[in-house]
C-alpha cells in the first residue's frame, strides 16, 4: 500500500498540541480542556501513560487539601526548610516557590473537578527524617483505586497495562493495606489469606473475561483516571503519532508540531502552544554515555521506562532554541534493579523499592562489605554503590538474605510463601548456599569479606542498632521494616541457611536533566528566556529538585504540577481558584461524578 504524501492529509487546528501522555502530558492536557481550549495529544507509543503507568502513582504533595481535611495543616515554610536542606546550593527559590504554591490547588483541581480522585498518604514519610522540616506523613497522594469496568472502552483500549515485574501475576498491588495483607498471608494471617484469595480470585476471573486485569491500582489507576478526565472534556488523544518537528512562525514562536501517523506526516496547528512531554532521555543511550557516571558505554544501566521514552522532547525542545540543561545532582531518578531472565528469552526489570528495608537482608559488593543504609531511599542506595564501586569495575551489589527473610518476605522478584522459589532459581535469577561462602562463590564475592560482614551485621542486629549506617534511626526506615520486629523494625539477623541472593544493579525511574523551565513550565533558552509558545512538563522538564531525590514521588509531584502549571497558563488562567480548599469527591464543570473505591473495593 502507498502511503499518501503529507500534503494529502489534512492539517489539524487545535489551541493545544500536548507531545506525550504521561502524567505531565495529561494533567497539561486535561487542566487545558477544562478552562476551555481545544487539545490535542500525540502519543509516539500504542497506548498511553508513558512511565507513569508503571509507576507506584504516588505523588509528593505538601499541604494538599486531603491533609487539611485530616486535620493536618503545615506551615509552608517547613517545605521550604527541607528542600533548602536536601537540595542545598541547588536550590531554585523561583522554581520552588511555584511548585509548593501550585500543588495544594493541583490535588484539589484534579480530586474536585476530574475524575482523578486521590487516597492522602497519611503514613508515608519523607526519606531524610533526620533532616530540619522533615514529613512524618500527609505530603502524598496516590490515586485511589478503580475497577476498569467504569472507563470507556476507548479508555481501557489506550491505557498501557500494569509493568508485570511489580505485580502479582500481572496483577498490581497498592502500597498500604492492600500490600501489608499481601504480605501477612505469607504469614499465615486468615484475614490476609482471605483478602489475597479475593484479590486474586477476581484477577483470574478479569483474565478469563476480558484478557486484562481490571483492578487498577498505583500508576495504571493515575492513568486512567487521567485518560477518562481528558475523554470528558473532549480532549483529542491520537496514539502511535510521534512529533517529527516543531513549527514556528517569523518571530520564533512555537506554533505547532509535524507529526507522523499511520498514514504518513501532517501538520498540528496549536494556536495557543505546544506543551513537551515526552517522558525524558532515560533510552537514549548516547545522552546516558555522556551523562550517566560509570556507564561508559550508555547500555550499563536499566531503567523502569517504556522504550518510547529515548529523549525525543527534549531533542524537539532544543531544535526551538531551549537549553537542554544537565547542570543536576544526578541525571536520572536511581533506583536499584535486578535482572529477571524468563524463558521466552524476554528480560524483565525488577525495581528494589521495599525488600530492601525488611529486617533480615543486607547490600554487599563484591568484597562482601555494606555501602549504604539499605532502608534509605532507593536514590540513595544507587549512588552509594556508584561511589563506592572503583573505575573500571561493574556497578553491581547483591542483595544477602537467609532462609527465613525469603519466607516472610520478598527478595526482588523472588515472592515469599506460599509462591514457590525453584523458578527463580532454575533462571538463575535467585542465588542459594548451603553457606555463606557457598553462596559468595557462586556470586563472586569475596567469601570472608561477607562472612566478616554478616557475624558483625547480627551482633548489632540483635541489638537492634546499626553503627555502620544507622539503618532504623529514621521514621521512614522504620516505616520500610516489619512493626512485629524488635526492637528495631528494620533489623534482624541473617542466620538460618540455607543463604539466598540476588544481583541489583544501576536502574532509573526517570530523568532529571531536561529543558531548562521557569516557574510557570516555559521552556528557557540558553539565556534564561522563555520561546515563545512552548511549554514543558514532566521528565522533559529539568528536576526542580535539582537532581536530587528528597521524598517519594517527586517524580510525579512535580510532573502532575509543572502540568497543571502549563495547562493553565495556556488557558491565561492567571489567579488561583479555590481548588485548594475543595474537600472531597466534587463535580467537574459537566456535572461528571466519581464514586471512589478503596483498596477493600476494587471489584
Amino acid at each position: 500500500m502507498t502511503i499518501p504524501p503529507a500534503a494529502v492529509l489534512a492539517d489539524i487546528d487545535t489551541d493545544v498540541l500536548v507531545v506525550g501522555s504521561g502524567a505531565g502530558g495529561l494533567s497539561a492536557a486535561v487542566t487545558a480542556a477544562y478552562h476551555g481550549l481545544g487539545v490535542v495529544v500525540v502519543e509516539k507509543a500504542e497506548v498511553c501513560g508513558g512511565a507513569a503507568a508503571w509507576s507506584g502513582g504516588w505523588a509528593w504533595a505538601p499541604g494538599n487539601p486531603l491533609a487539611k481535611a485530616d486535620g493536618v495543616d503545615e506551615d509552608p515554610e517547613l517545605f521550604r526548610t527541607y528542600l533548602r536542606h536536601r537540595l542545598g546550593h541547588r536550590y531554585q527559590p523561583e522554581r520552588v516557590d511555584a511548585f509548593l504554591e501550585a500543588v495544594p490547588h493541583m490535588v484539589g483541581f484534579f480530586h474536585g473537578k476530574t475524575r482523578l480522585q486521590f487516597t492522602p498518604g497519611t503514613k508515608i514519610k519523607d526519606i531524610y527524617g533526620k533532616t530540619p522540616g522533615a514529613g512524618t506523613g500527609h505530603r502524598s497522594v496516590g490515586p485511589t483505586p478503580i475497577n476498569a469496568r467504569r472507563l470507556s472502552a476507548r479508555v481501557r483500549k489506550q491505557l498501557r497495562g500494569q509493568l508485570y515485574e511489580t505485580s502479582f501475576l500481572g496483577m498490581g498491588i497498592m502500597a498500604g493495606p492492600d500490600l501489608v495483607k499481601f504480605l501477612s498471608a505469607s504469614q499465615g494471617s486468615p484475614a490476609g489469606l482471605m483478602h489475597a484469595a479475593r484479590r486474586v480470585g477476581m484477577h483470574l476471573l478479569d483474565l478469563a473475561l476480558h484478557q486484562r486485569g481490571m483492578q487498577l491500582v498505583n500508576g495504571t489507576a493515575l492513568v486512567g483516571r487521567l485518560l477518562q478526565s481528558a475523554e470528558d472534556l473532549g480532549v483529542e488523544i491520537r496514539v502511535s503519532t510521534p512529533a517529527v518537528r516543531l513549527l514556528t512562525d517569523d518571530s520564533g514562536r512555537v506554533t505547532g508540531a509535524v507529526v507522523r501517523g499511520p498514514k504518513g506526516e501532517y501538520r498540528i496547528q496549536a494556536s495557543r502552544g505546544v506543551v513537551l512531554a515526552a517522558g525524558g532521555f532515560p533510552h537514549d543511550i548516547e545522552r546516558r554515555r555522556r551523562l550517566f557516571p560509570k556507564t561508559p558505554t550508555g547500555a550499563e544501566h536499566w531503567t523502569l521506562t517504556p522504550l518510547s521514552a529515548d529523549g525525543d522532547g527534549i531533542t524537539l525542545g532544543e531544535s526551538a532554541g531551549g537549553h537542554f540543561d544537565t547542570d543536576v545532582e544526578a541525571p536520572a531518578a536511581w533506583c536499584p534493579v535486578s535482572l529477571v531472565p524468563y524463558r521466552n528469552g524476554r528480560v524483565g526489570t525488577f525495581p528494589h523499592i521495599m525488600d530492601r528495608a525488611k529486617p533480615g537482608s543486607i547490600g554487599v559488593r563484591r568484597d562482601g562489605k555494606r555501602f549504604v543504609n539499605e532502608a534509605d531511599g532507593y536514590y540513595d542506595y544507587v549512588s552509594a554503590l556508584v561511589a563506592a564501586t572503583p573505575e573500571g569495575e561493574p556497578v553491581e551489589s547483591w542483595q544477602i538474605a537467609d532462609s527465613r527473610f525469603v519466607r516472610k518476605y520478598p527478595l526482588g522478584m523472588a515472592k515469599p510463601r506460599p509462591a514457590p522459589l525453584f523458578p527463580y532459581l532454575r533462571s538463575g535469577y535467585l542465588k542459594k548456599g548451603r553457606t555463606l561462602e557457598e553462596l559468595a562463590h557462586k556470586c563472586g564475592i569475596d567469601p570472608a569479606g561477607l562472612r566478616d560482614t554478616v557475624e558483625r551485621f547480627n551482633d548489632n542486629a540483635r541489638c537492634g542498632v546499626d553503627p555502620d549506617f544507622e539503618r532504623g534511626e529514621t521514621e521512614f526506615n522504620r516505616y520500610g521494616g516489619d512493626p512485629k520486629i524488635g526492637p528495631n523494625p528494620s533489623l534482624a539477623p541473617i542466620e538460618k541457611g540455607p543463604f539466598y541472593a540476588v544481583r541489583v544493579v544501576p536502574g532509573s525511574f526517570g530523568t532529571f536533566a531536561g529543558l531548562a523551565a521557569d516557574g510557570r513550565s516555559r521552556v528557557l533558552d540558553a539565556s534564561g528566556q522563555p520561546v515563545a509558545g512552548l511549554f514543558v512538563a514532566g521528565n522533559d522538564q529539568a528536576s526542580v529538585m535539582g537532581g536530587f531525590y528528597p521524598a517519594g514521588g517527586i517524580n510525579l509531584g512535580p510532573a502532575l504540577t509543572s502540568g497543571y502549571i502549563a495547562g493553565r497558563e495556556l488557558a491565561g488562567a492567571v489567579a488561583y481558584e479555590d481548588a485548594a480548599d475543595l474537600p472531597h469527591h466534587g463535580a467537574d464543570r459537566r456535572g461528571l461524578r466519581d464514586k471512589t473505591v478503596g483498596a477493600e473495593g476494587l471489584a
